[in-house]
């Protein structure tokens, strides 16, 4: 599997928060896991345990074998199944996930492709049900979503009665348009922050702000 710049900008977008605001966390829930990667960028900087989760089988596989060759293998549980499946033993503090999407979009015929990318397997009201059932009263959540699904991700978070944190609203470029949301979101009420990123500040020069975040993780910033 492919590690995607946005997902890349997603979990440094939460570690620049969590370290900001140093919120109580002491196990976290990461959702479709993918390489693992999110849960490696978390695990690099702070102690709390994770459980991470993959429904399909090859991406299990290298996330596990991704984990296995860290200092941090022993932080994070991964765990092959779907979230439908998943029978949590706890509340968590932090739930995070770059979820399944593009619903209304044209599907690849690649069947794995189709559950890593699209939301055929999980759909938004699911998961922030599930976020809803199974998040401590004092925890958190963070999403990462295409920008289309902004209307409806908010409405979902309205209805289950979480208040929006924080939400960053992403573009290639000034000159292109949003094509990514990242949102934060918990039950205690807050004013949300929003602001707009941009990845790049011209063509393959990154941007200040994205700098900022990654220079901890890419090897040549």
């Amino acid at each position: 599997m492919k590690v995607c710049t946005d997902s890349c900008l997603f979990g440094a977008w939460i570690n620049e928060w969590i370290i900001q605001t140093k919120p109580n966390i002491s196990n976290a829930l990461d959702i479709g896991t993918g390489t693992g990667l999110l849960s490696l960028m978390l695990a690099q900087n702070h102690a709390f345990e994770i459980d991470a989760l993959e429904i399909d089988e090859s991406a299990f596989n290298q996330a596990s074998q991704n984990i296995a060759n860290t200092n941090w293998n022993n932080q994070i549980n991964i765990q092959l199944t779907s979230l439908q499946e998943f029978i949590p033993t706890k509340k968590y503090d932090f739930i995070f996930s770059n979820p399944p999407f593009y619903e209304n979009d044209l599907k690849s015929n690649d069947s794995s492709k189709n559950l890593a990318k699209h939301d055929s397997g999980l759909s938004l009201e699911t998961l922030i049900s599930f976020i809803d059932k199974n998040l401590s009263d004092t925890g958190f959540a963070a999403l990462l979503l295409p920008f289309h699904r902004k209307k409806h991700i908010e409405d979902l978070v309205k209805y289950f009665s979480f208040s929006i944190l924080a939400q960053t609203l992403v573009k290639q470029s000034a000159n292109h348009n949003h094509f990514r949301t990242m949102i934060l979101f918990s039950k205690q009420n807050s004013i949300p922050q929003e602001n707009e990123m941009n990845i790049y500040e011209e063509r393959n020069i990154y941007s200040d702000a994205f700098l900022h975040l990654l220079k901890e993780y890419y090897l040549h910033l």
